[in-house]
């Protein structure tokens, strides 16, 4: 038996998350039983624990958890062995198969990758598919000619998980670091990440008539979507390149063609859910070596699986600062 965060669906058709103790046996099918230590509260996590599953979650009940770390217990791949450590992030887990908010999960042997020399399984969950995606946006706008010096790399969403790790990576890499909020109150925490600037959401949350305003941002790690990427793309100096990693701010982009007929900048789609094994192990590596554990240890907000049913229904209403951390054994 195990326990888990286990979401059924109520007679009004509502999903209710609830803590569970579960047999074995229910678990999904895959060649590699892991036991968990830790898994983490992504955006995506809180649309999975709403009353809907946020349309993410097809088969009931479900537990949810797109993210988690820990030691293989058993395996039929040959590439894993009992004790090994390892991490989950995509591969549509926690969504179409059950996931990590649970002291065991079984999953396919080729989704899983070794945690780096540097990272234990704990700060690996405060890395989490947030620092993934962080990660993964930073090396697309380098592969698109983002280079320190050339002036200041916006990031939106700035205080939430994928935000606060952009902000840490890009200034370890000599970036100049403008960060967005709408919370004042976190002003000193994202200038503690290495922003140099500090823009009020106001400043930029609204579309404009001109397609165009002044080229003010070297490049943009974009977490909210909608009015506000549309807003950035008629900022971004010529040849620019914004990385849209979230869509907090809404799924529409009311946007105009001329920032990329007239000076050529590009939107970069960022798909962190089924990145190839070679480049997620490329990521993961420049992770360890790269990110500053200091600042992540500062980032993280400790939990246990009773309180992630809140931190759901919490880090949808924007309240959630840097990353949560689920001991599951806690």
């Amino acid at each position: 038996m195990f326990r888990a965060v286990l979401m059924e669906k109520a007679e009004d058709g509502a999903a209710e998350a609830r803590l569970a103790d579960l047999d074995e046996a229910a678990l999904p099918p895959g060649e590699v039983t892991v036991a968990v230590e830790y898994s983490t509260v992504n955006y995506k996590d809180g649309l999975c624990l709403s009353a809907s599953g946020g349309g993410l979650v097809r088969v009931w009940p479900h537990v949810p958890g797109i993210d988690f770390a820990g030691r293989v217990e058993t395996s039929d791949d040959p590439r894993w062995n009992p004790g090994d450590r390892v991490i989950l992030t995509g591969w549509r887990v926690g969504e179409a198969q059950w996931g990590g908010f649970a002291q065991k999960a079984r999953v396919r042997g080729d989704w899983l990758v070794a945690v780096p020399a540097g990272l234990t399984t704990r700060t690996a969950m405060a890395v989490g598919t947030a620092g993934f995606t962080a990660m993964q946006a930073l090396m697309a706008l380098e592969d698109h000619g983002l280079a320190p010096g050339q002036g200041e790399v916006l990031v939106t969403g700035a205080a939430g998980g994928v935000g606060s790790i952009a902000v840490a990576l890009l200034a370890r890499a000599g970036f100049q670091v403008a960060a967005v909020t709408g919370r004042p109150e976190t002003e000193s925490y994202l200038r503690g990440l290495g922003a140099a600037r500090i823009v009020p959401r106001e400043e930029i949350a609204e579309t404009v008539k001109r397609p165009l305003e002044a080229e003010t941002w070297a490049g943009c790690i974009d977490a909210v979507g909608g009015a506000m990427l549309a807003r950035v793309l008629g900022q971004l100096k010529a040849g620019a390149s914004a990385a849209a990693v979230g869509n907090a701010g809404g799924l529409a982009l009311p946007a105009s063609i001329i920032p990329f007929l007239l000076r050529g900048v590009n939107l970069l789609g960022i798909n962190s859910v089924t990145v190839p094994q070679a480049k997620r192990v490329a990521i993961w590596d420049r992770i360890a070596r790269d990110l500053d554990l200091r600042l992540l240890e500062g980032m993280i907000r400790p939990a246990r699986l009773d309180e992630v049913p809140a931190l759901g229904a919490a880090i949808l209403k924007g309240a959630v600062q840097g990353r949560v951390v689920v001991d599951v054994n806690a």
